[in-house]
C-alpha cells in the first residue's frame, strides 16, 4: 500500500481482509484515503458506525456484492445480528406467503430481489441488497461501491435496474461495478443506473480502452467529467 500510495496522485482506496479498527488506522497510515469493507460489515454491522465515528464517513466504503435472488438460493446465515430486532429488517422474507411472493428465475429472468453475498460472491447471505445499503448509509458508510455479480466479468454491461435501485435508495455516492465491456456500458451506468461514479477492471488491464479514452468519451457525451 505504502510503494502505491507514493506512485499514485489520485484518491486511494484499499480493501481485503480487514476486519479491526487497527487494520483500518495501519492502513490510512500506509497513504491510502479510504478502506472498503465488505465481510466484516456482514459479520458485524455496527462495525461501520465504530469506523465511521472513528475515522470519518468519508473514508469508508462499504462494498455490496449483490446477486439476483433465485429460487431454492442456498443462504449461508450465520450472524447473530440477524435476531435483533432493529437489524433484521434488512433480511429477505422467502415465505411463500411474501406478497409480492418471490419469483422463480430458474431461467435467469430478470427482475425481483437481490441478497447481498461476501467471500467472491461464494456465500450468500438472506440480506436485502437495497435494505442493506440504506442501513450501511444509516450506520455512516460513505460511499457504497455496489458490484452485480451476475454481470461480473461478462463485459454485458452493468445491471442498471440494481445500480439505479440502490442509487435512488441512498443519498451517499453509490458506484457501479461490475460487467464493463465497451465505453457506452460506463456511459450507460452513470446515466441510466443513476451512479455517481463507475468502475471498470478489464477493459483497461488488456488496454483495450485508455482511461484517457474513456474520460473523453463520456465527455462527449454529455457527462461532466475531468479531462
Amino acid at each position: 500500500v505504502e510503494r502505491t500510495a507514493d506512485d499514485v496522485f489520485m484518491p486511494l482506496t484499499v480493501g481485503g481482509g480487514i476486519g479491526t479498527l487497527d487494520d483500518i488506522r495501519q492502513l490510512l497510515k500506509s497513504g491510502c484515503d479510504k478502506v472498503s469493507v465488505n465481510t466484516s460489515a456482514v459479520k458485524d454491522p455496527f462495525f461501520v458506525s465504530r469506523a465511521a465515528e472513528k475515522f470519518g464517513s468519508q473514508c469508508i466504503v462499504v462494498a455490496i456484492d449483490a446477486k439476483r435472488v433465485i429460487r431454492d438460493m442456498t443462504f449461508t446465515d450465520d450472524e447473530t445480528w440477524m435476531n435483533d430486532a432493529s437489524l433484521g429488517k434488512v433480511c429477505l422474507d422467502l415465505s411463500e406467503n411474501e406478497n409480492p411472493p418471490l419469483p422463480p428465475f430458474a431461467k435467469g429472468g430478470e427482475g425481483g430481489f437481490w441478497a447481498i453475498s461476501t467471500h467472491g460472491g461464494r456465500k450468500m447471505k438472506r440480506i436485502d441488497a437495497v435494505k442493506w445499503a440504506r442501513k450501511m448509509e444509516e450506520l455512516g458508510a460513505g460511499e457504497i461501491l455496489l458490484t452485480s455479480m451476475n454481470r461480473d466479468g461478462t463485459k454485458d454491461g452493468y445491471d442498471i435496474e440494481l445500480t439505479r435501485t440502490i442509487a435512488e435508495a441512498v443519498s451517499i455516492p453509490v458506484i457501479a461495478s461490475g460487467g464493463v465491456g465497451n465505453l457506452e456500458h460506463l456511459y450507460e451506468g452513470l446515466v441510466y443506473g443513476k451512479a455517481d461514479a463507475a468502475l471498470a477492471a478489464s477493459i483497461f488491464h488488456y488496454r483495450e480502452y485508455s482511461i484517457k479514452e474513456a474520460k473523453e468519451y463520456l465527455k462527449s457525451k454529455g457527462v461532466t467529467v475531468r479531462l
